[in-house]
């Protein structure tokens, strides 16, 4: 999975647009501007009541075309002393992205420099620094807003099947067959291999995807949250570890065979936020995961759709508000699929059993 996605020369994240029509998968923000200004106003609300500390991050990690964003920051141009003391910051490993995501949010197309922490800066069209970083662990402390939509689910997973012997690795090997796809098949680890360490005992599953990386960054969030103070917001498909095998490719949004044409087409599996939550157990307090849907209706996206259609004159657009927000909120399409699920500072314990975050 990282070969294929972030290899350098031919990952499938590096060189190209991947995303809306055009890619081969369409994301919540690309469907309407109703997504991202709900985490918006969540945000908003976190930040009241945290007291308005100041400096403030933003952070997003795997910020797609910037779309998000710029939803984000038009709702946060509304507060002044917010804006005063904002600096976005973006994580992204695409040289081609952090461009797509500059011209967005900033119109302009700077070069980048691989020698400091921050690859890229530039500033938004209201003035808002942003800087572009490799890896989290470069982004400086301060209270943030950390935000992962559709991030953890192309983080690589371990792949484990339970056999009569005991759990077996699934592994990646060359076929001889002129039948395979570029030569390439799924096998098992003749024992148990060292990454099978990461099972949890009393696992029940017969098949199972572990990713350790994801737990890794939860973790990092975690310590972020404690030391410095803020809110995390991790959106993406998933379960509560009851999935098993999830693994699949898109290619011109319909599924594709992992193992054909590595780097032409998109590798996931699904987020097993019961594994995110143990790994943060005792480390930050979480809410959720909630479903899109409910997340959104109870953030009040149906009086935004609403005010949109009170100031649309085109049918046509009117037309696909309606689509959009059907979209998002039905559980038929995304309101089930996608969920949400937030941590924050142990030392916000108190305060949140008794006024507990919106949307939760």
């Amino acid at each position: 999975m990282r070969e294929v996605l972030v290899n350098p020369q031919a990952g499938y994240y590096m060189h190209r647009d991947v995303f809306g029509q055009a890619g081969d998968f369409t994301t919540s923000p690309e469907v309407s501007q109703m997504f991202g200004e709900m985490i918006g106003v969540w945000m908003l609300n976190e930040w009241f009541k945290a007291g308005m500390p100041q400096p403030v991050q933003l952070v997003e990690t795997g910020p797609g075309r910037g779309t998000l964003m710029s939803d984000i920051i038009r709702v946060f141009s509304k507060y002044n002393e917010l804006i005063e003391s904002l600096h976005v910051r973006l994580v992204e490993v695409s040289p081609h992205l952090a461009r797509v995501q500059e011209e967005c949010l900033c119109g302009t197309s700077t070069a980048s420099n691989w020698t400091g922490d921050a690859f890229k800066t530039s500033t938004s069209r209201n003035g808002i620094p942003i800087s572009w970083y490799r890896d989290i662990q470069l982004v400086p402390k301060a209270f943030s807003f950390f935000l992962a939509h559709e991030f953890l689910d192309a983080l690589p997973v371990h792949k484990f099947q339970r056999t009569e012997s005991g759990w077996r690795e699934i592994l990646v090997d060359i076929c001889e067959s002129p039948d395979s796809p570029l030569h390439l098949k799924m096998v098992l680890t003749p024992s148990r291999s060292p990454a099978t360490m990461l099972i949890p005992e009393g696992e029940e599953r017969k098949h199972l995807e572990i990713c350790p990386q994801a737990g890794v960054f939860v973790e990092h969030l975690a310590e972020r949250l404690e030391e410095s103070g803020g809110v995390s917001l991790i959106v993406d498909y998933g379960h509560m570890g009851e999935k098993e095998d999830t693994f699949r490719a898109f290619k011109n949004h319909q599924l594709h065979d992992p193992l054909s044409l590595p780097g032409s087409a998109d590798l996931t599996a699904d987020v097993d936020f019961e594994y995110l939550r143990r790994c943060v157990e005792g480390k930050a307090y979480t809410f959720g995961p909630v479903s899109q849907g409910k997340y959104l209706t109870s953030m009040g996206i149906g009086v935004r759709l609403r005010k949109l259609l009170e100031v649309t004159r085109d049918r046509k657009e009117a037309e696909n508000l309606l689509s959009a927000y059907d979209m998002l909120v039905s559980p038929q399409k995304m309101g089930e699929r996608f969920k949400f699920f937030a941590m924050f500072p142990k030392a916000m314990t108190q305060l949140l059993e008794s006024n507990p975050p919106a949307g939760f």
